[in-house]
């Protein structure tokens, strides 16, 4: 990859930083930011509290997860979304904003017809519709995404990082909205009229569609490059080649989302799928099954796209052009770089990852859990917000190099705070700052990371390209983060007699009685030895994360990473 001599961005003034934020698609992006998030939130988490308050079981809640296997997979047909022209919409209102508009229709209907039945006697196509919106919403992103992309550089530069914090920004005032009035409403009149308020919210994301600029996007012809038709031959190659991209969709959404549920049928007996089950999520062997199962279905779907040895057909050339490409053009243009940029994006925010044993740590703090849920739920998402907003000032400012070292950083340190936390028992006040650290940062890297790898996008392959960096991004977050509890409770066994974490005891002599005690009194250690596990393990995470910081260096020396309107 040939690079060119740095260019330092100008630094700007607080107006100059802030004024491209006051723009028609700045608006247009918080409603379609609020749209996305909006579905997700409210056909996983909250759905979960409406089934389980009708006394379903825990069993048949956890089948409605399937309904996320689509975020997770979106990268398989977001190429096709780039290709496929809805007719007479398309010409009407453009590829982008056609698309964007069947899927929030869709969904509100799908949510319309959720809030009208019952889960007693409905289970089943309440199932399915969720499974449906979770398509739809996950297409619904896709469009999203290649439209922030590709309409960033009318707003000059930083446009990237100004679409990115009012997307975000969209996005989580819409998790709050949809994981908290939906509860509030059902409380005082039902579920049902909840549901049915969420619908008409998507009315938020069809005027950000309308109010939506049409950008310029090309749709690419496919070569077949003289190929002769032959429809029955080829309809034999378009079953067998859709019939391997199924199973390698089944393969990574198994391990992406740790859930077999598509597989059960291959066991001959319950027993033996409820055993084989029991692996698959486990904690300590889950990850070594699920992400070599990632692995297999990537390698899968590779094969499905890839034309026949020696035997050039139409089925061929259109996947290869129409998958394959939009990759192949990715590592072209960033050559040797492209796969430290990938271990850059997949290690940016890994020390985050790694804290999904945090829940269990308030909880062992002595915190009540209607404490957790306010701090978490109402001051946390405010903290977010303002992290955001500072990573979206920052790159507008600053530019994208200092603001990728900043993010990196602050991820990395914050995790400290938890640490801290840990030698102040369970103080609401302690929380509460520990909480503000990690989220502010939290906020800031993430809108910083989304950014950086929307920059790296190519125009030309907008919705296939992020699409699959969004979606793998995480993998080895989910890897490490597995391993996470073990990491604190072998730590917690070895302190009282002498390792790592012995040294942390000392700060937790005037600990309230209430926290740890019943975890340590469980596990077999002392308090001080628990306490002292989880002070290691946070300062591990905060460690683990100066390896991003390692990465973020190397890509700015190595020109990875260009200010936008930079060659």
């Amino acid at each position: 990859m040939t690079t060119t001599p740095p260019v330092q961005p100008q630094t700007k003034t607080l107006w100059q930083a802030v004024k491209p934020f006051f723009t028609r698609r700045t608006l247009a992006m918080i409603c379609l930011g609020f749209s996305s998030g909006l579905t997700l939130t409210l056909i996983f988490d909250t759905l979960s509290i409406w089934l389980r308050e009708e006394g379903l079981s825990l069993e048949v809640i956890a089948f409605f997860s399937l309904a996320t296997f689509a975020y997770s997979l979106k990268f398989m047909w977001a190429p096709l979304v780039d290709r496929v022209r809805l007719p007479g919409l398309t010409a009407l209102l453009g590829h982008r904003r056609s698309w964007m508009l069947i899927m929030q229709a869709v969904i509100l209907i799908g949510l319309w017809t959720i809030s009208s039945l019952n889960p007693q006697d409905h289970l089943m196509l309440m199932a399915l519709i969720a499974v449906l919106l979770g398509f739809m919403g996950a297409t619904q992103d896709i469009v999203v995404d290649a439209w922030r992309i590709e309409n960033a550089n009318s707003l000059g530069t930083g446009g990237q990082a100004v679409l990115t914090t009012a997307y975000t920004w969209g996005a989580r005032v819409s998790t709050f909205v949809a994981g908290i009035l939906p509860l509030v409403i059902a409380q005082y009149y039902g579920w049902r009229p909840a549901y049915a308020m969420m619908a008409a919210m998507m009315l938020i994301g069809i005027t950000g569609t309308l109010l939506a600029r049409e950008g310029e996007h090309i749709i690419r012809p496919i070569d077949y490059r003289g190929l002769p038709p032959h429809p029955g031959t080829e309809a034999l190659e378009w079953g067998v080649r859709v019939l391997i991209m199924l199973i390698a969709a089944s393969l990574m959404g198994a391990g992406l989302t740790a859930n077999i549920t598509l597989f059960q049928f291959l066991f001959p007996t319950t027993e033996a799928y409820e055993a084989a089950k029991a692996i698959w999520t486990s904690r300590e062997t889950g990850i070594f099954l699920q992400f070599p199962a990632v692995i297999a279905g990537l390698g899968l779907l590779i094969v499905a796209c890839l034309p026949l040895p020696q035997m050039p057909t139409r089925p061929g050339a259109y996947l290869r052009q129409t998958f394959v490409e939009p990759m192949a053009d990715f590592l072209a243009r960033y050559e040797n770089l492209a796969w430290l940029i990938l271990a850059g994006i997949c290690v940016y925010r890994l020390s985050d990852f790694l804290l999904n044993i945090n829940g269990a740590f308030y909880l062992d703090m002595g915190f009540d859990k209607a404490v957790i849920g306010e701090v978490r739920k109402v001051f946390g998402v405010i903290m977010t917000i303002i992290g955001v907003t500072a990573g979206g000032l920052s790159m507008t400012r600053l530019g994208m190099k200092k603001s990728l070292m900043i993010g990196a950083f602050a991820c990395a340190l914050s995790n400290l705070a938890y640490a801290w936390l840990a030698t102040q028992g369970n103080s609401i006040p302690a929380f509460s700052i520990a909480l503000a650290i990690d989220n502010i940062s939290g906020g800031y890297a993430g809108v910083v990371l989304i950014a950086f790898m929307s920059s790296l996008i190519s125009e030309r392959f907008a919705a296939p390209q992020y699409a699959l960096l969004s979606s793998v991004y995480a993998l080895p977050g989910k890897l490490l983060a597995s391993q996470s509890g073990r990491i604190v409770e072998g730590a917690a066994r070895g302190a009282d007699s002498g390792n790592l974490a012995t040294p942390f005891m000392s700060y937790l002599n005037t600990l309230p009685a209430v926290s740890f005690s019943k975890p340590a009194a469980a596990l077999g250690v002392s308090r001080e030895a628990l306490g002292a596990g989880y002070m290691l393990f946070f300062t591990f995470t905060a460690l683990v994360g100066l390896v991003a910081v390692g990465l973020a260096f190397w890509l700015i020396r190595a020109g990875a990473i260009k200010e936008q309107g930079e060659a």
